[in-house]
């Protein structure tokens, strides 16, 4: 097997076993014939490029005359989607287990414990993309390097969509199947006109999620003692929690204080980038997909229940279900903007980092407009 940017098994991690377990344990796709999935690969091409022009015409995010490089559009299998993934968490995660790998290597028998480590924590993340494998339909992959087998465009960043993960989900739904697949390009065509119109927004977030893991503690017995308050406390109740308030995840419970600062932007980020690409999908839908409000419904229902009990509790336990309070959350807000100062309005977001939402602003957005627009205008 080709490793994934190098040495696969040495570090704290062995990434090559990550994907050699999520490859087994992933879950077949649908059956389709030879010319079935071709004919799928090569409508969702069609789609993808029909996306972009709506999409671009729509949100008015990139003027005529400065439209920035392309980055490739690449239909994968869940194979595919699994070593994109490894290769993007590689990159972002380096930095951390370096500093790791540094603090552990003073100690004895380090050289036996990395390697057993490495294969253990492999094999862990091996069964979470397992997972998440089956359940995504498309992706804005935005750090992980370009390869031969999976080019990025020149600034880094490629849109993936998962064939058989569409295929999949439009049969469960009982939907047109040229209608859902517009539909789901449309949604992550937006992410990738987001990434591409912004050119500072990729780099933004890349340092957040960097500072976020500089300020995880590092020292084993911290972190056991983290984990294990984490644990007495999903099993007592939070006595501090407000009355209908939900439950933290594992991640969140395991954070620093700083860390949870640097979460609440994140999370700011992430629902206007979400929300935004859900407003975009049902905003350009009546005019060219014909089913959009079937497939919105059923959709919406799909996403709130869950495939299953053990779908929803490891949603629960991976802190998954704040991605679905990021749809709806971040929606919401740039409904709201819009309505109130129009879509060239709501573009000053992306003006600069200063002028992205809070997560207290996402909650009430007359607080962004009356800070961005208002003091701007005076």
């Amino acid at each position: 097997m080709t490793s994934i940017g190098g040495a696969g098994t040495s570090g704290m991690v062995d990434w090559n076993l990550a994907v050699a377990t999520a490859t087994r344990l992933v879950r077949p796709g649908p059956e389709v014939s030879r010319d079935e999935a071709r004919e799928v690969v090569a409508e969702l091409r069609r789609h993808a490029k029909a996306a972009e022009e709506h999409v671009r015409a729509y949100t008015r995010m990139i003027p005529e005359g400065t439209e920035p490089h392309d980055t490739p559009v690449l239909v994968v299998d869940r194979a595919g989607w699994i070593k994109a993934n490894v290769a993007g968490f590689r990159e972002l995660l380096t930095p951390l287990l370096g500093k790791m790998q540094d603090r552990r290597s003073a100690s004895p028998g380090s050289a036996v414990l990395g390697a057993v480590g490495g294969k253990v924590t492999g094999v862990e993340l091996g069964m979470l993309l397992s997972f998440l494998a089956s359940r995504i339909l498309g992706q804005y992959e935005t750090f992980a390097p370009a390869t031969r087998a999976l080019p990025a465009g020149t600034g880094g960043g490629r849109l993936l969509l998962v064939a058989p993960n569409i295929v999949h989900v439009e049969r469960e739904l009982d939907v047109s199947p040229h209608d859902f697949r517009l539909w789901v390009c449309l949604h992550e065509e937006t992410h990738r006109t987001q990434f591409t119109a912004v050119p500072w927004l990729r780099d933004h977030l890349q340092g957040e999620i960097q500072s976020f893991l500089a300020a995880t503690d590092v020292d084993p017995g911290t972190v056991v003692e983290r984990l294990r308050e984490a644990a007495q406390t999903l099993a007592g109740g939070r006595p501090e929690a407000e009355e209908g308030e939900p439950a933290p995840s594992l991640v969140e419970l395991v954070q620093t204080p700083e860390q949870r600062e640097i979460l609440g932007r994140l999370t700011a980020v992430m629902s206007l980038l979400e929300g935004h690409a859900d407003y975009v999908m049902d905003g350009v839908g009546p005019e060219v997909v014909p089913s959009v409000a079937e497939i919105r419904e059923k959709f919406k229902v799909r996403r709130a229940r869950g495939a299953s009990r053990l779908d929803v509790a490891l949603r629960k336990l991976l802190g998954l279900d704040a991605k679905l309070r990021q749809y709806r959350d971040g929606e919401r807000f740039v409904r709201a903007v819009v309505e109130e100062v129009g879509m060239d309005g709501f573009n000053r977001v992306w003006t600069s980092p200063n002028t992205l939402p809070t997560k207290s602003e996402i909650a009430a957005p007359a607080d962004w407009i009356a800070r961005v627009h208002r003091r701007a205008d005076s």
